[in-house]
């Protein structure tokens, strides 16, 4: 036995902050959910177990959500955005019972090119309309990683202000490489907002281009968001952008730069002169505002109410609503079909082959696809 003594160990020092293990294939707190093999504990330290958080029963959750608790809300959206089987039946069970109480607010969409000032846009007209008593709810859809399907979350970060808010509500969603650049639950997301009472429901979009028309189809006002500066200013953005917004705005119009954007709006306001409008009765126009000084953004929101109050006179915001409700099921048809295809028994197993014949060059796409959809449908057949 050796003499020398042994020396003390040091203390690792204690992280200020308590990261949870991670979850396989989950949403945090969602049950049943798994610690993460390469979880690693600290050295000398039994591994921590999964702190799952208690089942909620239908009526909890929707009590909690009618209530405007902000904890039950946030994990109603979890439930609703889970991909997990178990959780899908009691998601809809959930916005069926709360279907009726949706519906009373303005949905509106903000996009523009990336460095546009979305999300301070955001942050400062939903701090003004929070400072009038209203509730707003934000959808900020984050990038999703091409590798991880997860989300960098930058938008929460970035209003911050907002995020302390009492009457506001943040909510960072992964895109899930859905097209158009909206999540791919942001629909019933907005139902369980507008049940616990937000009025104003604002959903930041990634990105600009075709794609994002996607956003017209779930929201009731279109506002597109551009800078000045870019040379020739209608070459920065796509015509068919252009042609679904209900109104542009040259944000950063402050210090050096006010000039430049004044001269931006003069430019899109013309050519919006030779283009039909997103919305029938209403002449989509061009502004000029700053997110940092706040300095037209009164102007922004008083263009929203005008386009609500008109448009529900003339009956378009009702119709475009219904029309909404339409692409939804449609949306839910596709997805669902989809779904039911790549999980199909009769796929699974022959459709990594079938794929290495068509990156081969041994099977044409198209025939490919149809021996697939012929197997799919034979499948269905034998099992009825």
């Amino acid at each position: 036995m050796s003499d020398k003594k042994k020396k003390p160990q040091k203390k690792k020092p204690t992280s200020a902050l308590n990261v949870r293990p991670g979850k396989v294939g989950g949403h945090d707190g969602m049950p049943p959910s798994k610690v993460r093999a390469d979880s690693k504990a600290p050295a000398g330290s039994k591994k921590p177990k999964a702190a799952a958080r208690p089942e909620l029963a239908l009526e909890e959750y929707v009590d909690g959500v009618l209530a405007g608790d902000r904890t039950i809300l946030g994990r109603a959206i979890t439930l609703v955005e889970s991909n997990a089987p178990e959780h899908e039946e009691r998601a809809q069970e959930l916005l069926k019972t709360l279907s009726s109480r949706a519906g009373r607010s303005i949905r509106v969409g903000v996009t523009g090119l990336p460095g546009s000032g979305k999300s301070t846009l955001i942050e400062t007209l939903g701090s003004t309309l929070t400072d009038r008593e209203h509730k707003v709810a934000v959808l900020a859809v984050d990038p999703s990683s091409s590798v991880s399907r997860g989300s960098i979350l930058g938008d929460k970060t970035r209003m911050d202000r907002l995020a302390r808010n009492r009457r506001a509500f943040i909510r960072p969603s992964p895109t899930g490489g859905t097209l158009g650049g909206v999540a791919r639950k942001t629909r019933e997301t907005i139902v369980l907002f507008e049940a616990a009472g937000y009025d104003v429901i604002l959903i930041e979009t990634v990105g600009v281009g075709q794609n994002e028309i996607a956003v017209r189809s779930m929201v009731d006002f279109f506002l597109l968001l551009l800078v000045a500066g870019t040379g020739d200013e209608l070459q920065g953005i796509k015509k068919g952008v252009i042609e679904i917004a209900d109104a542009l705005v040259v944000n950063k119009a402050d210090g050096e730069n006010r000039i430049a954007a004044e001269a931006a709006r003069e430019q899109y306001g013309r050519a919006l002169h030779y283009l039909r409008p997103a919305t029938s009765g209403w002449r989509t126009e061009a502004f000029s505002a700053s997110a940092l000084t706040g300095d037209g953004v009164d102007t922004i929101w008083t263009v929203v109410e005008t386009f609500q109050r008109l448009t529900e006179k003339s009956g378009v915001f009702e119709r475009r609503r219904r029309e909404q409700a339409r692409d939804w099921l449609h949306q839910m048809i596709a997805e669902r079909l989809t779904n039911n295809f790549y999980s199909h028994p009769a796929i699974v197993p022959i459709l990594p082959a079938v794929e290495q014949d068509v990156i081969d060059g041994r099977t044409p796409a198209a025939r490919a696809a149809m021996n697939l959809l012929k197997k799919f449908d034979e499948g269905h057949t034998n099992s009825d």
